[in-house]
């Protein structure tokens, strides 16, 4: 068959077809004007047909061109003139929905539904057009490809909220949970498709540009709690565009300015945001006038509300978007010890999440370093006790940062960053999260540097401690026995969770070696320290904790340690020579802990 044969067999299906659809239509009005509605059932078949089979095959070309050809007829015939209301009113509950199933076809077909929408919009209600648009939102039957049947309703949404003539924060109430967890649903199956997904956005965004035209129009305690929603949901926005697009940035800087802008308008600011109060004070305008379960839908506000922060670290046109001076923000986080410790335990929400892309922890990290910075004010008298939960967690997320970071500059000011959040941290609470670190992280490299940075701000204490009695000429003993030291009993409770676990037993080998030698390093430098400045502030000398520390922790361990060298020593295969030379430096050291242990409990008798 030639070209020009296909092309007239193709036209004349599509013309039947457009006649076919003709007769269904001319059938639907006449049965609505007496009241009989069963023929639109006929016309949904018929389109979802059409609709679906181009979805189907998208490289069959006669396909779309009859879903287009169907599509604009549609549009042409609700433009008539002559069409009573009624008809169109019915209509109106079943075509939108048909017509976004068309809209993940081409650029002119979500154009055209675009168009059916806005048309129903023009002639209908707006509360029954509000329920259908929301109602084929959350339809289960959204077609395969579902970004342009989103989109397309999505635009008919913010353009149904600026029909609204009463009732208004009642009304957007009830759209926003299903806008928003349709369009999570959305973003999600578009990880791989970067415009699609941006486009998605920028129609909801759309959404809060219509939000925001109907707050200029009301005053009072309606404007003030629709300003809130609309804060909250720019933030949910915020954190969807960041979860599919934040390994992109450049695709992300213009909805993200445009997300920014509304900021001001909602009285939210940069600080605000990041220390989580300005979060809590919207949520609490809303919280009395929704539903139990419709937070639900604004799961990820705090995300969002650390991110947009971010966003403006990294981009000045953001921050200025949002009207704001990151320098400003970032002095002031310096400055203010609660903030800072506020802003800290906000990011958790970044870095201990498993959406978030490396691109954006990387510059929360960046952004941790930034705030804990020179010369950071510290209030002695600031109570850290209600921040220590979200200032554990944002540690434990930091080191599994350190553990799973794609790349070494990452990892490196992960480190730097889990040293200057411990260390902005007053000294006694500080020892509690080192203990909690410890003890619920079950990788032993990452242990073994914790100890270590007990170890190194141990010898800090102690330097420091020397530095002051040279100046004021105390004697030792009264030096560092503060509650505020590190140098108490706790830092043996830290050793004994690795040197002889909870569960019983010496430690594992050889998977905790690292672990292993840390601790024991530690104890000998404790050992040694206190011995050597006739302090006992750890009680590391006391005899009970003497003959604790070698009856329980380290005799144990030789047992094992010797147990595996004879088993490993006469081996060459490669696995048994590694053992044994990962094992080389616990046995050495852990010789040298038995001997001054053995010799401390000599002295005691």
């Amino acid at each position: 068959m030639s070209e020009e044969t296909t092309g007239l067999h193709e036209t004349a299906s599509t013309h039947s077809l457009v006649l076919r659809l003709q007769e269904i239509l001319s059938s639907c009005s006449e049965s609505i004007k007496v009241g009989d509605e069963s023929s639109v059932s006929e016309l949904v078949d018929f389109l979802e047909t059409i609709s679906g089979s181009a979805l189907a095959n998208p490289e069959d070309k006669d396909a779309q061109n009859k879903a287009l050809e169907i599509l604009s007829y549609i549009h042409m015939f609700l433009l008539s003139s002559s069409l009573d209301q009624e008809v169109l009113d019915v209509l109106s509950f079943v075509l939108p929905k048909a017509a976004a199933k068309f809209a993940g076809l081409s650029s002119r077909c979500l154009e055209i539904a675009d168009m059916i929408i806005d048309r129903f919009i023009a002639i209908c209600s707006p509360r029954d057009m509000l329920s259908i648009l929301c109602g084929a939102l959350s339809a289960t039957d959204r077609p395969i490809n579902a970004s342009g049947y989103v989109a397309s309703i999505l635009s008919g949404l913010s353009k149904v909220f600026l029909s609204i003539q009463r009732r208004h924060f009642e009304q957007v109430k009830v759209a926003i949970p299903v806008i928003l967890n349709v369009l999570k649903i959305a973003c999600s199956e578009l990880a791989d498709e970067d415009k699609e997904c941006v486009d998605l956005i920028c129609r909801a965004l759309d959404i809060a540009h219509s939000i925001r035209a109907i707050c200029e129009k009301m005053e009072g305690r309606v404007n003030e709690k629709l300003r809130a929603l609309l804060g909250l949901y720019v933030l949910q926005i915020m954190a969807f565009l960041s979860f599919n697009e934040g390994d992109k940035l450049s695709s992300c800087l213009h909805p993200v300015s445009q997300l920014s802008k509304i900021f001001p308008y909602c009285s939210v600011s940069y600080v605000g945001l990041i220390t989580g109060s300005d979060v809590n004070l919207m949520t609490n305008i809303i919280v009395g006038e929704v539903e139990y379960d419709f937070m639900s839908c604004l799961s990820y506000i705090k995300h969002g509300a650390s991110l947009s922060v971010i966003w403006g670290h990294i981009y000045d046109d953001v921050a200025l978007a949002a009207g704001e001076n990151m320098s400003a923000v970032k002095d002031e986080l310096r400055s203010n010890q609660t903030n800072r410790w506020q802003a800290i335990g906000m990011l958790k929400y970044i870095l201990a999440s498993t959406n978030m892309p490396w691109e954006l922890k990387k510059h929360a990290i960046n952004l941790l370093l930034c705030i804990t910075n020179g010369n950071v004010a510290r209030d002695l008298q600031a109570d850290c006790s209600i921040y220590l939960p979200s200032l554990y967690a944002v540690l434990q997320a930091i080191t599994k940062v350190i553990i799973y970071a794609p790349n070494t500059e990452l990892r490196k000011n992960a480190f730097e960053a889990l040293k200057r959040v411990l260390h902005d941290v007053p000294t006694f609470e500080r020892l509690d999260i080192l203990k909690a670190l410890i003890a619920n992280n079950n990788s032993s490299s990452m242990i073994a540097i914790l100890l270590d940075l007990v170890r190194g701000e141990l010898h800090m204490e102690r330097f420091q401690r020397k530095s002051i009695r040279k100046n004021e000429s105390l004697p030792a003993k009264n030096q560092g026995s503060s509650i505020t030291s590190l140098w108490n009993d706790g830092v043996l409770e830290l050793l004994e969770r690795v040197l002889r676990p909870p569960e019983g037993g010496p430690p594992p080998f050889p998977e905790h070696g690292d672990a292993v030698l840390s601790a024991l390093n530690l104890y000998r430098f404790i050992l040694m320290t206190e011995s050597a400045g006739q302090t006992n502030f750890t009680g590391v000398l006391s005899k009970n904790n003497l003959q604790k520390a070698y009856n329980e922790w380290l005799l144990p361990l030789r047992t094992l340690v010797t147990g595996i060298m004879t088993e490993n020593k006469n081996d060459y295969n490669q696995l048994a020579m590694n053992t044994v030379c990962a094992l080389n430096p616990v046995e050495l050291v852990m010789y040298r802990c038995i001997e001054l242990v053995e010799e401390k409990l000599k002295q005691s008798t």
